[in-house]
C-alpha cells in the first residue's frame, strides 16, 4: 500500500481544499463527481501510485473541504489549477469522473496538461438537460430534495454490486442542495444553444491526448462530435456498466488508462 500524505491547500477565494498525494513518477490529478469526494478513488490509487505521483483532492463543497461557492465551471476549474500550482505538479494527467470530467476538461483548455481522462461526463448536455430540468422543483423541495436525487442515482449503478449501490446511497445522504444546484444551475438558466457554444469554446482549447470513457453509450455520432473538436479524441464505450466504470472494474479501468498513456499520452 502506497504512502499518502495528507494536506491542504487554500484557494485565492479563501476556499480550504483538502488533498492527499501517493507514489512518484509524472503526475497524475484525480477529480471526483459531484456529491462525491475523494475516498471514491480508493481502489485504484494504490495502482497508479505504482507509476505516478497520485493527488486527489475534495472539490469545494464537497467532503471536508470548505463549503463556500460559487460552484460553476470555470470556478471549479480554477480550484484545480491553483493546486496544481501551489503543489508544484508539472503537465499532470487529469481523471475526471462526472462533474470531474467536466472539471479536468475546462481545466486542460486554459492549462498545459499532459492528457486529460474523462469518465462518464458527455460533453453532448441535451440528455442532462432535460433530466434536471424535468426535477427542478423537486431538487429546490427540502422534503423532496434527496428522494429525487436518490432516484436519479439509482439509475447510475449499472453493472456494480452492492458495495457500489451503498456508496451511492452515501453520496446522497451527504448531498448538500445548495451545491448541487448550484453546480446545475446553468442548465437550468441557458439555452442550449448557449450550453453548446460553451462546451465548443471550452473544447476548442485543449489540444492533449483525451480519452473519453463511457458506462453506457452516449448516443450516435459522439465519437465523431468528440474527435472533430478535440483532434485524435479517443472514447471507449463499456456499454451497460453504468456512470461509475472506474469503480465496477477498477482493474480494467487502470489498465485502459495506462495503455491509453503509454500509446503517446
Amino acid at each position: 500500500m502506497s504512502t499518502i500524505e495528507q494536506g491542504e491547500f487554500t484557494t485565492s477565494d479563501g476556499v480550504d481544499l483538502v488533498w492527499r498525494r501517493a507514489g512518484s513518477g509524472p503526475p497524475m490529478v484525480l477529480v471526483h463527481g459531484l456529491t462525491d469526494d475523494l475516498t471514491s478513488w480508493d481502489p485504484l490509487v494504490d495502482a497508479f501510485a505504482a507509476r505516478h505521483t497520485v493527488v486527489r483532492y475534495d472539490q469545494r463543497g464537497h467532503g471536508a473541504s470548505g463549503r463556500q461557492g460559487p460552484y460553476e465551471l470555470e470556478r471549479l476549474a480554477a480550484d484545480l489549477l491553483e493546486l496544481v500550482a501551489g503543489l508544484g505538479l508539472d503537465t499532470p494527467v487529469l481523471v475526471g469522473h462526472s462533474l470531474g470530467g467536466l472539471v479536468v476538461t475546462a481545466a486542460a483548455a486554459v492549462s498545459e496538461v499532459a492528457a486529460v481522462v474523462d469518465v462518464d461526463q458527455p460533453l453532448v448536455l441535451g440528455d442532462m438537460v432535460a433530466l434536471v430540468s424535468a426535477i427542478a422543483d423537486d431538487l429546490r423541495s427540502p422534503e423532496r430534495f434527496r428522494p429525487t436525487l436518490a432516484a436519479v442515482f439509482a439509475g447510475m449503478v449499472g453493472a456494480g454490486g452492492d458495495e457500489l449501490r451503498a456508496r451511492v446511497d452515501e453520496l446522497v445522504a451527504a448531498a448538500d442542495p445548495e451545491v448541487v444546484l448550484g453546480v446545475w444551475s446553468p442548465l437550468l438558466d441557458s439555452s442550449p444553444d448557449e450550453l453548446a457554444a460553451r462546451i465548443d469554446d471550452v473544447l476548442s482549447g485543449v489540444r492533449v491526448p483525451y480519452l473519453a470513457v463511457h458506462g453506457s453509450d452516449p448516443g450516435p455520432g459522439y465519437a465523431t462530435w468528440l474527435a472533430e473538436r478535440v483532434p485524435g479524441a479517443r472514447l471507449e464505450v463499456r456499454d451497460g456498466v453504468g456512470h461509475f466504470p472506474h469503480l465496477v472494474d477498477p482493474a480494467g479501468f487502470v489498465e485502459l488508462v495506462e495503455d491509453f498513456l503509454a500509446a503517446g499520452a
